[in-house]
């Protein structure tokens, strides 16, 4: 009898789990390979695995651009947020960057009406303006910073080379390969 009771009360606790608190979230999964990640932002079911199955594709992130380079659909993204998909904090920082929160908190705006379709579509396409601009001149800057000859940290197709200090000690050594007098005399 009490088996029975906790039996039921287990079906309980996992039906209100799976009807109500459906954990859909917007994350990355990564892809590429080591040392070089590549991310599609995804819509998962928040039990899968992180490279495991996911519900729709809405877009990609590769932090090795500078700046890192974002391809969002904007559209399917507000759906999923409108849908209660819970993003995880660096989609979060994705999602705020693209705009897609600002347009999230001006449709509730108009929801409750505070303003109209027309007045909310304004103010995202002014903030998107300004957005632009900035994000054109920050590549400007970071173009300017760039080492001579391009590459980024490795450099022109190779790994980083170490400047060597010539010192009296190698200078010994050379002349030793080199067949002359190893000694150096100082007057």
């Amino acid at each position: 009898m009490q088996s029975q009771f906790i039996w039921k009360g287990n079906l309980i606790v996992h039906a209100f789990k799976f009807l109500f608190k459906m954990p859909v979230k917007i994350r990355l999964q990564r892809h590429g390979s080591k040392k070089r990640p590549f991310y599609f932002i995804v819509v998962a079911d928040a039990r899968a695995p992180r490279d495991g199955k996911f519900i729709q594709k809405i877009g990609t992130y590769n932090p090795l651009t500078v700046p890192a380079s974002v391809q969002l659909d904007r559209q399917k993204a507000l759906d999923w947020l409108h849908k209660g998909a819970q993003p995880t904090d660096t989609v979060r920082r994705i999602l705020s960057y693209k705009g897609v929160l600002y347009l999230k908190h001006l449709l509730r705006g108009v929801k409750l009406g505070l303003f109209d379709d027309a007045a909310a579509m304004e103010k995202f396409q002014k903030w998107h303006g300004e957005h632009e601009i900035q994000m054109k001149k920050r590549q400007e800057e970071n173009k300017g910073r760039g080492r001579p000859g391009g590459g980024g940290r490795r450099g022109p197709g190779g790994p980083p080379m170490r400047r060597v200090e010539r010192t009296e000690r190698t200078e010994r050594t050379e002349r030793k390969s080199e067949g002359g007098p190893a000694t150096t005399t100082e007057a």
